[in-house]
C-alpha cells in the first residue's frame, strides 16, 4: 500500500500486509515497474488476513508469545473494517469505495471472523454481533436455490487500475465464496468459548 494513504482503513490493510510477512504470505503481486493502488482490494486481505488472524487466534494457545500482539492487531482491524460494512451488512469488492459491488466472499470471511470474535470474547459483543447478523441476513441473500452463492470476485492479482478491480469477473458457486459461506455458518453454530 502506498505510504501517503492516511484513510482510517489503512492500519487494516498494513496489518494484513504485515501478519503475511510473519507468516509468510504475500497478500497480491505487483508487476514490475508498478506501484501499489491508492485502493483497498479485499479479496487480498480476508482469507490470509482477517479469517487467518481468527482461526490463528483461536489455535494460539493463551501464553503463546505472540497471541496478545496478534489479538492487538485483530481488534485494530476490526475497529477500522466495521466503518466500512454497508447499509445492507455487505462489504464491497474494493472495501473504502461504496461504488463498487458488493462482493460475497470477503463478507462471508468477515462474518466468519467477525462471529469468531464475539464469541470468544475478542470483540465488543454490543458493537459486533448486530453487525456479524446484519451480515449473515445480507449474505444469506446471495444464495440460489442450488444453495450457490453468487457475486464472488474472481482472482485478481495486484494492479494498479481502478477499472480492472470493478470490471472483475462475478463468479456463482465459486469455492472461495462456498466456502466463507460455510464457515460463517460453522461459526455461528460453534458454542463460545
Amino acid at each position: 500500500m502506498s505510504k501517503n494513504v492516511t484513510d482510517p482503513i489503512s492500519p487494516w490493510f498494513n496489518i494484513c500486509e504485515e501478519l503475511g510477512e510473519y507468516i509468510g504470505i504475500r497478500f497480491g503481486r505487483i508487476a514490475p515497474g508498478t506501484s501499489d493502488p491508492e485502493w483497498f482490494f479485499v479479496r487480498h486481505t480476508d482469507f490470509d488476513g482477517i479469517g487467518g488472524m481468527a482461526e490463528l487466534l483461536r489455535s494460539l494457545p493463551r501464553n503463546h508469545p505472540n497471541r496478545s500482539r496478534i489479538l492487538e492487531r485483530y481488534r485494530t482491524m476490526w475497529a477500522s473494517l466495521l466503518k466500512y460494512q454497508d447499509e445492507n451488512g455487505m462489504w464491497r469488492q474494493l472495501v473504502d469505495r461504496p461504488e463498487s459491488w458488493p462482493e460475497t466472499s470477503c463478507t462471508g470471511m468477515f462474518t466468519f471472523a467477525m462471529i469468531t470474535g464475539v464469541k470468544q470474547g475478542w470483540l465488543d459483543s454490543r458493537a459486533y454481533a448486530p453487525a456479524a447478523r446484519k451480515a449473515w441476513l445480507a449474505l444469506i441473500k446471495y444464495l440460489n436455490a442450488d444453495a450457490e452463492i453468487s457475486d464472488v470476485c474472481e482472482g485478481t492479482n495486484k494492479k494498479n487500475d481502478y477499472q480492472y478491480y470493478l470490471d472483475r469477473p462475478r463468479k456463482v458457486g465459486d469455492l472461495h465464496g462456498q466456502a466463507a459461506v460455510l464457515w460463517s455458518a460453522a461459526a455461528f453454530l460453534r458454542h463460545a468459548a
